[in-house]
Formats: structure tokens, sequence, C-alpha cells
């Protein structure tokens, strides 16, 4: 299994266990365990970070690839998988790159990562080509909101540059349901709602559901 280059961002990382802490304890551990809830196979994590998901994972899951570029976080996502109740092997990578061959996963995970990965499209179309024909993509995503004025306000943050610059690359304005259904996969379940992730930020709207890949 080839890697690609690290892409490292230490600041960003120390922000990202502090916020993901946060947000867990508000709830967001709760969407992780419903997330991956009934996975089974083999299955690709991209952007796994330091490795929050991995003690969700039912033990019907054989073997998980996690891909992580940013090395600070990818270290502790190593110490993580040694704690997972089910294999998990984490390896160096970019989502637009998976170091996989075509068709042999069972089903992917994408857990806040669409937001920053630099091409959705880019993306999607490498968790295609390593899902087997019917895998499944599982998601959980914060996604623009659709009523106004809170959606313009976000729209503004996203492409004045603002806010990705703040969060490391972080578009908060991606219709990624939108984005997984345009790539070629059939949304089968989806739930939209809101979440504060902390007290000091607005209420977002998240999507966490199941698409699964074509014939």
């Amino acid at each position: 299994m080839t890697t690609t280059a690290d892409i490292s961002r230490p600041r960003f990382a120390r922000m990202y266990r502090k916020a993901a802490a946060r947000a867990d304890r508000r709830g967001a551990s709760g969407h992780r365990a419903r997330l991956l809830e009934g996975l089974r196979g083999r299955v690709v994590e991209v952007g796994a970070g330091h490795g929050l998901n991995f003690a969700y994972y039912p033990t019907a899951v054989t073997e998980v690839i996690a891909i992580e570029p940013e090395p600070n976080l990818r270290g502790d996502a190593e110490v993580a998988a040694a704690e997972a109740p089910v294999s998990v092997a984490v390896h160096s990578g970019t989502a637009d790159a998976l170091p996989l061959a075509d068709a042999e996963m069972d089903a992917a995970v994408a857990s806040l990562v669409l937001c920053s990965v630099p091409n959705q499209g880019r993306a999607l179309a490498e968790l295609t080509r390593v899902l087997r024909p019917g895998g499944e993509l599982r998601f959980y995503e914060h996604v623009v909101p659709r009523s106004q004025p809170k959606r313009a306000i976000i729209q503004l943050a996203d492409h004045s540059g603002l806010w990705p610059t703040i969060a490391g690359g972080c578009h908060p304005a991606r219709d990624t349901g939108a984005a997984i259904e345009a790539a070629g996969f059939t949304i089968e379940r989806c739930e939209r709602f809101g979440f504060r992730a902390s007290a000091v930020e607005p209420s977002v709207p998240h999507v966490l559901g199941i698409a699964r890949r074509g014939p």
C-alpha cells in the first residue's frame, strides 16, 4: 500500500482535538455511534482525524483502513486504533488519492471531512472507485443552511475565505448531500438536524445518512 505526502498542520490539530471533545460532550458522540451502526466487512474511513470513531465500529466490521494526512492527528489515531474493538490500520493519505485498489472495500465512512477536502467531486469519485458495486457510504457532515439570512451569512464567510482560513480549510457552505448524489450514489437514508458544537457557536445543519454505490 503506497502513501501520499503528509499535510502537517500542528496548530489545526491542537484546535481540532479541543473542538471535537467539546462537540462530543454536546452529543456528537451519539451521532458517531448512529453513523457506524450496522456496518460490516472491510471499511475505509477518510479523514479519520485522531480516531474518535474507532470505538464505535461494530464487531461485524472485519477491518478498517483509516486514512489521515495530518501526522499529529495520525499519531493519536494509531493510539486509538490499538484500543478499538475491531482491527484498524492507520495510513497516510488524502481523500482524493486513496491508496486502495478498485472495488476492494465494502463500505466507506466520511465523518466531518467532506467540508474540508479541496475538491468534493474528486474525493467522492475516489470513494466510488474503491467501493464494490452496491457498497455503502456512511456520511456525517455539516452543510449549508436552507433558510435566510443564515444561508447568506455562511456563504459569505465561506466564499470570502475567512472561515476556511480560520478553520483549516473547512467550507461551511457546501451542499454535501447534493454532491453525494451528483457523484452517482443513491441516498437511502438521510437525517437532517441542527447541532451546536459548542456553547458559543450557532446551530448549523448537519446530515447523517447512508448512500449506496450503483452496480
